[in-house]
Order: structure tokens, then C-alpha cells, then sequence
């Protein structure tokens, strides 16, 4: 006679299991499920048949696929998973979709790929309930892949617009806005901005036309913000040297090489992110450059790194953590609405800024 490990080609099943040891199905399903209804020399019975088979128990998957709830939260990039645990915003708004997480018990699945077949595979394949997108570069690629799962999904920082999507973001412009004035009224008129990306898969100085049909809105608003204030204070914007960074170390030093070996040195950087600025902040320093007494710097985001810089960065603070925190329950609490918010931000001046230099 056979013993039961034999004649097995195809995977051992739960149904298998029960024959085995003489059980019904559902008595060999509660052993694994609902061990305490169970007697327990039924129980030990169970699962020596299912260690001498070698079943490791039922696929998670499939009781979650069937409950139709598999309470986790995606949270997708095109960015490498790397980028969670380096970017400083990145960090911030974790933090605040962890605690929305562990509030409810819920679970996270980063998701991210350095090309775009693995991208689409990796969205396709995640087990979860929606999507949180950091809508950075390759954003508009996330969000057409995320549809096609048809979960739920919100947009963090979206750079484009479209109404059928939620997302949470901040007033870009106001933000820009509350930099500029801030330096201005210090006396600036030489200015440079280090820009967040405009399209995709390109750095370097930004043109007008470039700003025009730039993909990406929330760049764009930036940058707006920035302009329509400098020009209040009488400066030709036309002359401000703008430059494409892909917001991490290599393209950001590369932008200030090419503003600072040009004619006229600026005397203040608007940086749309915190992490440009501390990296501006670094460049300057090993070139003898002072901040912010030759060269004033505002970030852009409000994370806690800025605040331990030396000096410590002027910024203009969104409630990263908050946003994270108003994703996660998006998705938790999905009911079929399309949510966008816009939330407000906050000029906090620090050391990095100050008078400009005399002439």
C-alpha cells in the first residue's frame, strides 16, 4: 500500500491532508485556521500528516483573494526602493502612512522597479487593497499602470492634472511665493533656482518654453510662485538661471558647477526641495562659499534633516507626515470618491538665509 507521500506530481492540497488523516475538510481547514475549535490529538494528527507531506499550510493568498480585503496599502514609485529610506521627504511621509497603518493593523507593500517592465509587473502583482504613488519622475507611467488594476489609488505631489484622480498635494505657488518674498525682502536681486523636474529623463538649464509645456504642474507652480514675486521686487526673471535636477546628489552638484561658473554669482538659491538645498549647502562650503553670508539658500519641504544643518535651512514646510497619514486612510476608508485636497504650507526661517552680501 502507498504511503501518502507517494504519488504526489501535482502540489499536495488540503483536501489531500484530510483523506490522509481521515478528517473532513473543514475539520483539516480549522486545524489551520481555527486551531482552538480543534481537539487537540485531532489537531497533532492533522499536522503530522501535513509535516510528512510536506504542506506548509493554505495559501495566504487565495483565503485573502476570497475575503476580498487583503487590508495592506501599496506604496509605488518608479524611483529605486532605496529612494524610501534615503530621500528625507520620503522618510517623513512613511512615517505618516505607518501610523495610519498601524492604527488599523494594516500592512504596506513598497513598490518600485528601475525599468518599466518590472514596474508593471510589480504593480500588477501586489497584493494589496490600493495604491499610494509618489508621483515624482515617471509619474503619469504609475498612474496608468495603477489603473489598470482597478484599486483604488492617491496621488502624493501629483505633477499633472487630472480630475479623475485623487491626490493630496500643497499650494506650490503660495510656497514659491513665501521663499522669494523672504530673500527679497532681505535685499536679494541675483537669483538661482534649483528646479525639481519639469518632464522626464532630462537635467540641465530650463528655457521658457521648456517651463510652458512642462509636465509636471507642481514644478511649474513653483517656479511661478517664485517669479511672480521676484518680479514685484522689480527683477528680470528672464535673467534667473533655472536648472533641471532629478533631486539627488549627482544632478544637483552638476547644476551648481554650471550656475556658479557662469557670469554674475547669485547671492540667494531657491531650491524646490530640502534635499537640494542641504546638498547645495555642502557644495558651497567645500568652495569656501559662506551661508548664508555670500549665498543665501530656502529648501522647499520641511523635513527634520534641515533643522540639524549647519546652518540650519530656511524652508517652506508642508505637513508631510499629514499627507502620508490622509493617503493611507484614502485607502483604508475608500468609498468610491474621488478626494483632492490641497493643503497649506508655512515659510520657517533659519540661519541659512540672510542679508545680501554688500556690492
Amino acid at each position: 500500500m502507498a504511503s501518502p507521500i507517494e504519488g504526489h506530481a501535482r502540489p499536495i492540497r488540503l483536501a489531500d491532508i484530510a483523506k490522509a488523516a481521515g478528517v473532513s475538510h473543514g475539520t483539516a481547514s480549522n486545524v489551520f485556521s481555527r486551531p482552538e475549535i480543534v481537539r487537540a490529538e485531532v489537531r497533532e494528527k492533522v499536522k503530522a500528516v501535513a509535516e510528512a507531506m510536506g504542506y506548509a499550510g493554505p495559501d495566504p493568498k487565495g483565503r485573502l483573494l476570497r475575503a476580498g480585503k487583503v487590508n495592506a496599502i501599496g506604496v509605488g514609485t518608479t524611483e529605486p526602493l532605496s529612494y524610501f529610506f534615503e530621500d528625507p521627504f520620503a522618510r517623513v511621509m512613511m512615517a505618516g502612512i505607518s501610523e495610519a497603518c498601524d492604527a488599523t493593523g494594516a500592512g504596506i507593500a513598497l513598490v518600485s522597479a528601475a525599468n518599466q517592465e518590472k514596474l508593471a509587473w510589480n504593480i500588477q502583482s501586489a497584493l494589496v487593497d490600493g495604491f499610494i504613488l509618489f508621483c515624482i519622475e515617471g509619474g503619469s507611467r504609475l498612474v496608468d499602470l495603477t489603473r489598470e488594476r482597478r484599486l483604488p489609488f492617491v496621488a502624493l505631489e501629483l505633477g499633472f492634472h487630472d480630475e479623475t484622480i485623487s491626490a493630496i498635494g500643497v499650494d506650490n505657488v503660495a510656497g514659491g511665493r513665501l521663499a522669494a518674498r523672504h530673500v527679497a525682502e532681505l535685499g536679494h536681486r541675483r537669483f538661482a533656482v534649483l528646479s525639481l523636474t519639469l518632464g522626464e529623463e532630462r537635467t540641465g538649464f530650463v528655457t521658457p518654453e521648456m517651463v510652458r509645456s512642462a509636465v509636471y504642474t507642481g514644478t511649474r507652480d513653483r517656479l511661478a510662485g517664485y517669479f511672480e514675486e521676484l518680479s514685484r521686487f522689480g527683477v528680470d526673471t528672464t535673467k534667473i538661471p533655472v536648472f533641471e535636477t532629478e533631486n539627488e546628489e549627482k544632478s544637483t552638484r552638476a547644476g551648481l558647477e554650471a550656475i556658479f561658473s557662469g557670469g554674475e554669482r547669485p547671492t540667494a538659491i531657491l531650491a524646490m526641495s530640502d534635499r537640494m538645498a542641504l546638498i547645495a549647502i555642502e557644495w558651497l562650503a567645500k568652495r569656501g562659499l559662506k551661508v548664508p553670508q555670500d549665498v543665501s539658500i530656502v529648501g522647499f519641504d520641511g523635513v527634520p534633516d534641515g533643522a540639524l544643518s549647519d546652518p540650519p535651512l530656511t524652508t517652506i514646510a508642508q505637513p508631510i507626515a499629514e499627507i502620508g497619514r490622509r493617503a493611507a486612510h484614502m485607502i483604508l476608508d475608500f468609498d468610491g470618491t474621488v478626494r483632492r485636497e490641497t493643503m497649506g504650507v508655512e515659510l520657517v526661517v533659519r540661519a541659512s538665509t540672510g542679508p545680501a552680501p554688500k556690492s
